[in-house]
């Protein structure tokens, strides 16, 4: 089975988030699409982060309905902090089985070469790249539009490992869901009905 791994906080998760995911579900060979929620890092405070386990709810929330994509913890039983190099062999020797990929915007991927041993990565896993609308175009466009960034002897050299994704340009984020919520803005159309009505009942964000 083929799993693709689109790691995040979440905080909260979005239709946009979905939209990638369920794009990834539905229009590349990957079986099934795995939400990993990031972990509060105990080493850098951050007051608008959520506590992880109630990330992690919004996520099953918002993705009970589509079979294809599942929440995970994988990364709260991890020693923090964390690296995604860790995180792919913890999950390769639990799922031996398993082939697992990562999913990412082009701008994480102009910037994988500041990744940990991101060169091992791109040795073992494939990684499908959805676009983002300052950089929609082909692979070596994303990287050749910045000096600071992956080498391009190094994009050639792991060219079969790089799957551009057609999928629709979103351009939502958390930080905006988060600052209307503060300021008593209704942004319920940009988040699934169940994760809107958690985050209301708890009185997140308004603080």
């Amino acid at each position: 089975m083929k799993i693709g791994l689109y790691f995040g906080t979440f905080n909260p998760i979005h239709v946009g988030h979905l939209i990638i995911a369920n794009h990834m579900a539905e229009h590349s060979d990957l079986d099934q699409i795995w939400m990993v929620v990031t972990p509060h890092n105990p080493l850098k405070k951050k007051s608008t982060l959520l506590d992880d386990y109630h990330r992690l709810q919004m996520v099953h929330l918002a993705t009970e309905d589509f079979p294809k994509i599942k929440p995970s913890d994988i990364e709260f039983k991890l020693s923090q902090p964390n690296y995604t190099v860790n995180t792919l062999v913890h999950l390769e020797e639990k799922y031996p089985k398993y082939e697992f990929s990562l999913i990412m915007g082009e701008d994480n991927l102009k910037s994988l070469h500041k990744w940990k041993n991101y060169e091992v990565i791109l040795e073992n896993h494939d990684i499908y790249v959805y676009p983002r609308l300052e950089t929609k175009g082909s692979a070596e466009e994303a990287i050749s539009t910045d000096s600071d960034n992956l080498d391009l002897k190094i994009l050639q050299k792991f060219a079969t490992k790089i799957h551009m994704i057609d999928a629709p340009v979103v351009e939502i984020s958390s930080t905006f869901i988060r600052d209307n919520i503060k300021n008593g803005k209704n942004v319920q159309p940009l988040l699934a009905a169940k994760v809107w009505e958690y985050i209301d009942h708890n009185n997140f964000y308004k603080k």
